[in-house]
Formats: structure tokens, sequence, C-alpha cells
């Protein structure tokens, strides 16, 4: 078969796979009065339209034409292939599809406004014209050629190349009868120098195990929700006045089977979720469980921002998990890492060809700490691609906040690098500037969508209103992790008591800030890996000292102003580093000094979310007032904390030496009574001699018209509560 000459070029460049426009050749035609269908099909003898029609091979290639009348097509027409191994398969013509994406859809990504992009890009189980199949996008502005490869077609790019919608970059191409459960990449050939890239879907929703890195055709959930009640208390609730305890897990080293094995989302749910409650946190902060290729990198170099990953399951195995942890009153939050993304050739590093995600120039584009690349975030479609990874988590998985990592590294030009490796911002200045219209956008549409939803900064710099509203030149976080308490507070607990006095300061400097931002006090992964140590041989001292230090810690944590974080295993003494390749020491229960510990932190937990002078006023100075600050001799702090009229005296013995009848000011008459003693018996402690209730006297003392006297345990936090 003959064709003139523009035709004949274009046959070749869909036999090499070249073709920037596969549709205009491809599929029905009209050709000087006549129908015509053309089709490339690989590996196949001899091939008819809906079995009745054949078609014709051009010689000497696999291209194959019918020519006729339009009346003898019956529309959807069927393409049926007699393959050289002797298979016969029929389908319907991919070609012959008209484009599905909207205008509008393609206006508002290039916009960078599209909060669903997750939606129209990707891959997903569709319907056109009464056809089932699998509808693909991807965003690949620099391509030649696009096509979708996989299993079902033996990952030859030449089968399935798609159509581009424009300028916009976006490809897309609907392939009938492609079911959900198919292995799949886009294969890219660059328009510079004509390289190919076989790369997984930025906007997968599921992908294959590691050391896989396919992406999957994502079956259309069919998890039933039963969270109402749950999302609509978080709606209406003020998180600002509501007590947050959050135990951050890594879920694949939380608990491991016997094997060695992963627990799966299930099986996590079931195990994970009742020992939250037993332990009374409010929320979990699951370390990135976004795909990654590496378990090492402890999630943290994102390859999937749309794909929980497999490790543990399915996607609707994680809304089962999400699913029972609101049905049990427990928050979700998910560690989120817009700030990079690795280097791996099936990613996003070059994903087309160009710098496409992140920056060219390697002064803004390579994060030189970690070895990733940085994200472009001026660039509008990248913009919208994370802010709709945002969108994603909350909505699909309901998930009730995102904790953003790396805050800091992403907010300065001039992170962890020398004069003469940065490139400053328009104005000469080391603030980029995207990145803060990044956040405050990011941050605004969220909270605006998804009322009650937290968004965290981990940001360890003093850079101002991180957690403050945008509308009063915030960033619009809801709170930010309180990087210089958790170093202050350690710094000072790691010293030999007999020093401390000379360190008092440690504990008293917070305070100078501890209003100025909605703050988490975290004790975090960070903390307990690297040769940090874990937090019960961060304390000095032989082993009663060191338990002692522990619990009193955790009880100034629970008392002090700001929302509480603590890492999995620090609640009852892990007695080694993390390590995400095992499970917890989950055998140190075995002992009274660790069960201790793990009975005092549920107790604060309870306590903690009970009292409302704990909790109302966190991230507001009139929730606090010293009681003294000042006896530094003794290493002994006290303060009140206080919801209008209710009030809670917290006092705090910081050396081994018992302090008995020591006077502290009181705001009122009456019987006090101690609601927490770290030293208690009950907690392993030493369980040194208090009255159980104490009555105060007309005795003024520290500026205040009452007092009462204690018998200060050693290393010991008290806490206590006026009787009504």
């Amino acid at each position: 078969m003959i064709f003139d000459n523009n035709l004949n070029e274009d046959i070749i460049k869909i036999i090499e796979a070249r073709h920037h426009d596969p549709f205009s050749v491809l599929g029905l035609h009209q050709n000087a009065g006549q129908a015509e269908i053309r089709a490339f099909l690989p590996d196949t003898e001899t091939a008819t339209i809906d079995g009745k029609l054949p078609m014709q091979r051009v010689e000497g290639s696999d291209f194959f034409v019918w020519k006729g009348p339009q009346e003898k097509i019956t529309w959807p027409y069927k393409i049926h292939r007699h393959c050289h191994n002797g298979e016969q398969v029929a389908y319907h013509d991919p070609y012959s599809i008209m484009p599905q994406i909207s205008d509008y859809d393609l206006h508002l990504f290039s916009e960078g406004k599209h909060w669903h992009a997750y939606k129209i890009l990707g891959a997903h189980y569709y319907e056109v014209e009464g056809i089932k199949g699998t509808l693909f996008a991807t965003w690949a502005p620099s391509a030649e050629r696009v096509s979708v490869v996989g299993n079902f077609n033996q990952w030859d790019g030449r089968r399935h190349p798609m159509r581009v919608r424009g300028a916009t970059g976006v490809w897309e191409i609907f392939i009938p009868e492609l079911m959900p459960g198919e292995l799949y990449k886009f294969e890219i050939r660059s328009r510079q120098g004509g390289s190919l890239h076989l790369k997984m879907d930025p906007y997968g929703q599921q992908c294959e195990l590691r050391p896989g890195t396919a992406s999957i055709i994502t079956h259309p959930s069919k998890h039933q929700w039963s969270d109402e009640e749950w999302l609509t208390t978080r709606e209406r609730s003020n998180w600002l006045h509501t007590p947050h305890s959050i135990y951050e897990v890594h879920l694949g080293s939380w608990k491991r089977h016997q094997d060695g094995g992963f627990y799966n989302y299930r099986e996590l749910a079931d195990e994970l979720v009742p020992y939250v409650n037993e332990m009374g946190f409010t929320h979990i902060e699951l370390l990135p469980i976004t795909e990654h290729p590496l378990d090492i990198s402890w999630g943290y170099q994102t390859t999937g921002y749309f794909a929980p990953t497999s490790r543990f399951g399915s996607p609707d195995d994680f809304r089962y998990f999400v699913d029972q942890c609101h049905q049990h009153d427990i928050g979700v939050i998910l560690d989120w890492v817009p700030g990079h993304f690795p280097k791996d050739s099936h990613g996003l590093a070059k994903f087309d060809g160009t710098a496409l995600y992140e920056h060219a120039d390697p002064r803004r584009g390579e994060h030189q700490d970690w070895g990733t690349l940085i994200f472009n975030y001026g660039r509008k479609e990248v913009f919208n691609f994370l802010l709709s990874s945002a969108f994603y988590w909350l909505e699909e998985f309901h998930i009730d906040g995102l904790r953003v990592d790396a805050v800091a590294s992403m907010l300065y030009l001039d992170y962890s690098r020398k004069e003469g490796e940065w490139l400053p911002n328009q104005y000469g200045g080391r603030e980029n500037l995207e990145v803060i219209e990044f956040f405050k956008h990011v941050n605004s549409v969220l909270h605006s969508e998804h009322p009650g939803c937290i968004i965290t900064a981990e940001e360890s710099t003093s850079y101002p209103m991180i957690s403050r509203p945008t509308d009063i030149g915030g960033l619009g976080f809801s709170m930010k992790w309180n990087m210089g308490w958790m170093h202050d507070i350690l710094e000072y607990m790691q010293q030999d008591p007999i020093h401390r006095r000379y360190h008092h300061d440690d504990l008293t400097f917070g305070l100078l800030y501890a209003f100025t931002e909605n703050f988490v006090l975290p004790f975090s992964h960070d903390e307990v890996v690297h040769g940090k140590r874990p937090m019960i041989y961060k304390m000095p001292g032989d082993e009663w000292q060191r338990f002692a230090n522990l619990r009193m810690l955790y009880t100034f944590m629970f008392s002090y102003p700001g929302k509480k974080l603590l890492f999995m295993g620090c609640e009852f003494g892990q007695g080694s580093e993390w390590n995400c390749e095992k499970d917890l020491d989950w055998y140190v229960l075995d002992y009274p000094v660790h069960q201790g510990l793990k009975k005092l932190v549920a107790d604060l937990n309870n306590t903690y979310k009970s009292l409302p002078a704990l909790y109302k006023h966190e991230f507001e100075s009139q929730g606090f007032e010293w009681i003294d600050c000042n006896d530094r001799e003794h290493s002994i702090l006290s303060y009140l904390r206080k919801n209008n009229e209710e009030f809670i005296i917290a006092v705090f013995n910081f050396t081994p030496v018992p302090r008995d009848n020591y006077r502290l000011g009181v705001p009122e008459l009456g019987d006090y009574e101690i609601i927490i003693n770290s030293d208690s018996e009950y907690y392993a402690g030493s369980n040194y001699h208090n009255l159980p209730v104490i009555s105060a006297e007309q005795t003024a003392w520290s500026d205040r018209p009452y007092s009462i006297q204690l018998n200060l345990p050693p290393l010991s936090g008290l806490i206590l509560q006026k009787k009504h």
C-alpha cells in the first residue's frame, strides 16, 4: 500500500516512536471521501475491523490500514488482531477516542490553581461512551513523544503513544479494556537529543513493591467510611484550645512479625490503635508513608506523592487504618515532604529530559546535605503538583493534618550553602520568595477548605510568624515545632545535676518566646538516631537516676505550654537507638522501671486531656505564670498553668537531693492534692514521703499571699490541683 510522501513520513515517525501527534495519523480519518482506519500493530499476522473488515499491511511494516465507506463501520469499532504467536485479541481502538480532559481543567492546572489535579492527571479507571478502560495523563512539556508502557503492551513505547494537549504540556490517552491492577510507566522521548526516559507516574496512586518501580493502575476504592462523626467534630472544634498529644510512629519498625516481615495497614490498625488509646495519645503522626524506594530513608526521599507505600498494603488498606483511628477518636497526621525529592532515574528527576520539577541551576535545584533535588516552586505546574498532593491526602484518606518536613531548608536560598554556592532572590536577599508564596497559598486554601486540619512546620530557625495567619503577614501554618525548647531542655538534662545550677537559664529561656508561635514540643525520631542516643541514655547518672530524670522530663513537657509530641519507644524507655530495620525493644517492658515510665506517660496524657488549665491556653500568655523561676541554687522550678479561675501547680526538683519542707507560694487558700508525682512507686520511683493533701497557710511567699510546704522528692516533677 502506497501513501503520499507526507503520510509516509508520518508512518515512519510512528514506527520509530518519535511522532509528536500520533492521533493525527492513527485511528479513524476521512481521506478523499472515504473512511480510513490506521493502526500500528507490532507482532500481528493479520488484522480486521470488527472481525469482518480486513486491514491491509503497509508493505515492510507493522502498519495496517482499512479504507472504505463510513457506513460500514459500527461505532465504536474494535480492532481484531491475529498475533504471530497464534493469540487472537480484540479491543476498542484508543485512537478513535476524543480528548477527555477539559480545557478548563488544563487551564486551571497551567495556572497552578487546580486543587484536584490528581483527578485528571495520573491513571484513572474510566468509562468513555460505554467503554471501560484507563485514562492516562502526564505533564511533560519538553517531550517529543510520550507513551504508556506496561506488561499489557510488552513495555513497548511504540504501541500506545499519547496525544499532547496543545501548549499545556499535558499528554493523555484512554486505553480501552485496560483494567486496574496493571503495572505501567511513562516512556518519554525528549526533544533534546531524543533521549528516552522510563518514568513512574508522578500522580500515580499506587506503586509496585520495592525494588520494583512501576506504578499500578489503582482499583476504585471500595472502602466504606465510618468516620462522619469524627470529621464533623473536627470541623467544629477549635484545635487551638483542645489537647494534642502526638505519638510519632514509623510504621515499618513499630512492630514486626517474628520473621522480620512488616505488619500491614490493617494489622497495624488492629494493634497500634488500641495501644495509642491505652497510652492516651490524641493523634498518631506517621513518618512518611508516601511511596519511597529506600527503607532506610524512613520515607523522606519520596517518589510517590500520591501513593501510600505498598510495603504495608493497598490504598484501601490505608483507608481502613485511618478510619479505625477516627472511630477510636485518634487523629492522623502525615509527615509530608515538599522540600526535596531523590535523583532516582525512575522518579521526578529530569522527568521529560529537562529539569522539569527541579531547578536547572544546582545553586537552586540541588540539596547538598541530602543529595536530593529541590522543587522549582516558581513553576505553576510544580506548585500545582504539590498543592494537589496536600489536598489528596486530606480528601482521599481523611488525613487530619500534615507535618511539613524541613521547612527551614525551603525558606532560605543559602541553607547549608557556602558563599558563591547560592543565588539571591530578586531583591538580593536570602529568602526564597517563591516558597513563601507557596506556603501562604497552600496553608490558606487547606485551612479554608478543610476546617480543623492541622498543618505543622518543622522549622528550626527564628523565621517570624510561621504559625500566624497570612492576612497579617504570617505563613499560615497551624503550628511550629519548638526546636529551640527541645535543644535547650535536652542540653540541660544531660548535665550532671551538680552542675545544673549553672545552666538554669536553659529551663527558663523558652518562656521569653513561648507565645510568639503556636508551638509543638517535640521529642522526635531525629533525637534518637545517628549517635544521639535513646532518651533514657541522654539522662545522667545510674539506672535509677536516668529513669527518674526521664520521668521528670516528661512531666515537665506535659505541664509546659505547647502541644506534645513523643516518638515511639520513648514512652517506655527504649534502650537502644531507633533502628528502622527492626521493631522496638518491646522486651524491656518485662522490667519494672520501663513499665513505670510507660504508666507515667499514660497518666500524663490522661491528666493533660482532662484539665483545661493544661491545654486551654497553650499558645497564650494568660495560661502561664511563674511561681519561682529563680531558685537556681537548688535547681528547682515552679509555675502555674491556668484557665480562667482554674489552675494547677507544677514544681520540679532537678537534683537527686530531696528538699524537705520546701515552701511554695500559691494563689489561694485551701487544700492541694498531688495528682501527678513522677517519683511515685507506681512509676518505679522512690515514693519519697508527701502527704496526700497539703493545706495552704497564710504565709506570704514569692510575692503571693499564701504558701504550702512540700517534700520535694529527688529528680521529680509534681503536679498539684486545689481541691474543690
